[in-house]
């Protein structure tokens, strides 16, 4: 059976690798968010929602082949939302 993918509850990044995972103050595996972030039981950046969005469009925009920024912006309002950290 397949492992079920994670997604970083913060940025939507997919963590596919152990180092991928943010950590706990005593160094362990944070299952919710991704190294960057999420480092020694904190969130790295304190930061609004619609923040996190625009510093996640170029890295989308980078890493998904033919992603625009507007795609990449409204494909996070709609999934931001949803995530852990940013649920109401």
């Amino acid at each position: 059976m397949e492992k079920e993918m994670k997604f970083c509850q913060s940025c939507m990044m997919p963590m596919t690798a152990p180092e991928l995972f943010g950590t706990e103050k005593d160094g362990s595996a944070n299952q919710d968010y991704c190294c960057y972030c999420y480092k020694d039981g904190a969130f790295t950046h304190d930061c609004t929602m619609e923040q996190m969005i625009e510093s996640c469009v170029p890295i989308l925009v980078k890493e998904v082949p033919g992603m625009t920024a507007e795609a990449a912006r409204a494909q996070m309002q709609e999934g931001f939302p949803t995530l852990k950290r940013w649920k109401k």
